[in-house]
């Protein structure tokens, strides 16, 4: 006996079923990353770290030569919603490798460290980049953006844009090599 029409049910094509939409739409947003991630990255600085002295909000003297192990430079935005994702992991990196926390247009030092106490960031790290002059110097053109400079002072790799935690350690460990 054969079932009448409506209560057949015809299976989904190829294309209309959900894990093929699925990789298609996470296929879409790779590309589209990939493809902005040259506008993203700018004209960001590369070879040896500038040698500049900076004080951290707290009154710290920050120096970025003088350092003979892998370390972090973190340029951010308090405004900025990914800065704000990825603050945990960036404080999480600074227990175990030396992070230095740029801040960029964020306010003044007493704006930053109300900020720094409300969201539980050291705020002997953070460095106010008031003008954006910093971030401008390391030729970023959005935040956040994170600088892997070795032991040598060659900065070795450059991520604008969300960078997990593990990709950041990881980094800093093979700069470390």
């Amino acid at each position: 006996m054969k079932e009448s029409p409506e209560n057949q049910q015809a299976s989904p094509t190829f294309w209309q079923k959900s894990w093929v939409k699925n990789s298609l739409t996470v296929l879409v947003f790779v590309i589209a990353y990939l493809s902005l991630r040259p506008f993203m990255q700018g004209d960001v600085i590369q070879g040896q770290v500038p040698d500049i002295q900076l004080e951290s909000i707290s009154g710290e003297t920050v120096s970025l030569h003088d350092l003979q192990e892998p370390y972090l430079i973190h340029i951010w935005a308090t405004w900025c919603p990914i800065c704000d994702i990825t603050k945990g992991s960036v404080e999480s990196v600074a227990e175990d490798y030396r992070v230095i926390n740029i801040a960029t247009q964020s306010g003044d030092d007493d704006l930053l460290l109300a900020y720094a106490l409300q969201n539980d960031l050291n705020p002997q790290i953070i460095v106010n980049d008031f003008d954006g002059s910093l971030m401008q110097q390391f030729g970023a053109k959005a935040v956040p953006a994170d600088f892997i400079v070795g032991p040598n002072g060659q900065i070795e790799f450059v991520e604008v844009g969300f960078t997990s935690e593990i990709g950041l350690r990881l980094r800093l460990w093979w700069a470390g090599l």
